[in-house]
């Protein structure tokens, strides 16, 4: 049932899909982290509607599938707005739309474990909010929850696959793009599997060495 010539040719064919897998993986990650904490700040605003607001929309985006948000990103609000974008782009903004909401609670645990008495001591010192923010609160809120990140980085690098709904050339649609000439579906999407737990592996090593390095540096 398995053919070696086979599984060699397509895994080269595959592999060519991996820089798409990367740059969606990477987009979406960094447009995650970008909108995490701007909904973790919105909610803890003193304005009763923008806090409750931030809170409805959080939720909303939670409780839909994302593969629902993709299809309506692409599909469906092009027909009613004068907006449309690519396939790469509604990709990278409904993984970072989707995924910056569970950023958002990582970002409000590490902020929550931030003593209180470091606000106090920005507020006697006459600190601007953005310095406070920027210079007293996120450098020490941020590093604990690092690895938490990291985690979600390989889930949306996981979660790629179901970009091949809205046609962007990731490595599922390829795999079955080559299903679709030579009928043959053990080997594609075998390799693709191992592809993706390969690629986890790495990410989740490079996590961890990025996570001892920097504590390295903050104990020296």
């Amino acid at each position: 049932m398995w053919d070696w010539d086979y599984a060699a040719e397509v895994t080269g064919i595959l592999l060519k899909a991996i820089p798409n897998v990367l740059l969606a993986t990477l987009g979406g990650f960094v447009l995650a982290a970008v909108l995490g904490l701007a909904f973790a700040a919105l909610i803890r605003s003193r304005l009763t509607i923008v806090r409750n607001a931030t809170k409805a929309f959080v939720h909303f985006i939670r409780s839909t599938p994302l593969l629902v948000q993709l299809f309506f990103l692409y599909y469906s609000l092009p027909m009613i707005t004068p907006f449309s974008m690519t396939a790469f782009l509604t990709g990278v903004l409904g993984l970072g739309l989707h995924y910056s909401t569970y950023m958002s609670e990582v970002y409000r645990s590490g902020i929550d474990g931030v003593a209180k008495g470091q606000w106090e001591a920005s507020t006697a010192l006459n600190f601007s909010k953005r310095r406070t923010w920027f210079s007293v609160i996120l450098p020490q809120a941020i590093p604990p929850v690092v690895p938490i990140m990291g985690n979600y980085l390989i889930v949306i690098f996981k979660e790629t696959p179901t970009l091949s709904a809205i046609t962007y050339i990731e490595l599922l649609l390829r795999a079955k793009n080559e299903i679709s000439v030579s009928y043959r579906v053990f080997e594609p999407y075998t390799i693709t599997g191992v592809i993706f737990i390969v690629g986890s592996l790495l990410m989740s090593l490079a996590i961890s060495r990025l996570q001892k390095r920097w504590m390295r540096k903050r104990a020296a």
